[in-house]
């Protein structure tokens, strides 16, 4: 990753943070999409301002966000932005939303960017060079068994929904489950936190920014076949600490 994209992701997250906590817990326009998700005049506002950046900044390349889908020709360099990733969090005043910035070469996520505004936590992966959470490095855990780990089932409502049985699965597993949305528990799982992460029906602009960043902690992160994420994913996903916990969650997930 050359230096002129990741020199500017502090400031990228820093504008997007101002942006989203000039709205947060005040008065919302909200709205209901097709998929009757909430979407907010926050998310349309930060996706617009870090879309004028990237657009001043990085001409050349093409931008694919949640609020705004995809602009520009250039496919073999993508940036990916969701705005705040988890509306309901955001509208409901809870502040544990995100922001997620992602850059894509050749259909590969080459950098991650999680900011948590209302936190003041921002987190920056480049897989093969690291990972940092305000400027310091961080890791991964070193749990290697589910019987061990300390995991997250995110979207539970959603498998509980469409996968009974997996979710009765996920219920009797781990040492320690907490349930959970969008991306904090990634980020958890990134800063050594937590070790695992079970999460379901994601969006591109949701997985492949995490993945990068998960990647470059020393974790593993597939979708539910152990695939690499890409693009066209099915939006099923594990996170895990080591190698090792990662194959025991897909054979959870697989019911072997």
């Amino acid at each position: 990753m050359a230096c002129s994209e990741t020199d500017h992701v502090a400031t990228l997250a820093d504008i997007a943070a101002k942006e989203a906590l000039n709205f947060f817990r005040g008065r919302l326009g909200i709205e209901f999409k097709a998929d009757e998700s909430p979407v907010t005049q926050a998310d349309k506002r930060v996706e617009t301002v870090v879309r004028d950046y990237l657009a001043e900044h990085f001409p050349q390349d093409s931008i694919f966000g949640e609020e705004h889908g995809f602009e520009g020709e250039n496919r073999d360099r993508v940036w990916i932005v969701d705005p705040i990733d988890g509306t309901r969090s955001f509208l409901s005043g809870h502040p544990l939303f995100g922001f997620l910035l992602g850059y894509l070469k050749n259909g590969v996520p080459t950098l991650g960017v999680i900011g948590m505004p209302a936190l003041g936590e921002t987190l920056v992966g480049i897989p093969g060079q690291g990972a940092t959470m305000n400027g310091a490095p961080i890791l991964t855990s070193d749990v290697t068994r589910l019987r061990e780990a300390v995991f997250f089932v995110n979207e539970g409502d959603k498998i509980y929904r469409d996968e009974p049985a997996l979710f009765d699965r996920l219920m009797n597993s781990g040492q320690t489950r907490r349930m959970g949305y969008d991306c904090y528990p990634h980020a958890l799982l990134a800063m050594g936190h937590v070790d695992a992460v079970v999460d379901y029906d994601l969006q591109p602009y949701d997985y492949l920014p995490v993945s990068a960043i998960v990647e470059a902690a020393g974790g593993v992160i597939t979708d539910w076949d152990g695939q690499a994420l890409t693009l066209e994913s099915d939006g099923r996903v594990i996170s895990a600490a080591t190698s090792e916990l990662h194959r025991e969650l897909l054979d959870l997930v697989r019911g072997v």
